[in-house]
């Protein structure tokens, strides 16, 4: 797999207890992740993660500065590892993720991250559009309910939607275990 490298997207403190937009199953997915990134780093493949600020008025969490916004200690980065900010949900937009990624020569991408409904859908359906190979650990993923038109959809149901819709076309979707 030396063209494979591993995208840590957007875990976060905040995404975790006590964080500003706690999200269910963020510790077990964080242990999931962190088991993806010993893997990685044992195998000497590159390791990728993404650090979400918000920018915008009103922002309630990952605010810059703050303990929320750092990288959770479960996939926490070494030095040699890259470390790519970004302000919107698809990790490529407005970043310099494309062109890391061109100078490691990669043309597969091992996806692990929080929300899989927001940050991770927009990055996978990138990455692939963009013409990379991707696949998504499932339970490296956590999101948080949702709703809409008066009806509530359980995190759990959420996170199975999306990783049935990106599974085939966009991600080869997986356990972590399965890696």
């Amino acid at each position: 797999m030396p063209d494979t490298a591993l995208l840590v997207i957007d875990i976060q403190n905040d995404y975790f207890p006590g964080g500003a937009m706690e999200l269910e199953g963020a510790e077990a997915a964080g242990v999931k992740a962190g088991n993806a990134v010993r893997k990685f780093r044992s195998e000497g493949l590159p390791i990728v993660h993404i650090k979400h600020l918000s920018t915008r008025p009103g922002a309630t969490f990952f605010l810059p500065g703050t303990k929320g916004a750092e990288i959770h200690s479960s996939v926490l980065p070494q030095r040699e590892e890259s470390v790519i900010e970004k302000n919107f949900p698809n990790s490529f937009r407005g970043t310099a993720l494309q062109k890391r990624l061109e100078e490691l020569n990669v043309k597969h991408l091992v996806v692990a991250g929080m929300m899989t409904h927001m940050c991770v859908d927009a990055s996978v359906r990138h990455a692939a559009d963009a013409g990379y190979k991707v696949t998504l650990l499932a339970d490296a993923c956590a999101t948080r309910a949702q709703s809409y038109g008066g009806e509530s959809v359980p995190a759990r149901q959420v996170h199975a939607a999306f990783l049935a819709a990106l599974n085939g076309f966009y991600a080869k979707v997986i356990r972590a275990d399965e890696l």
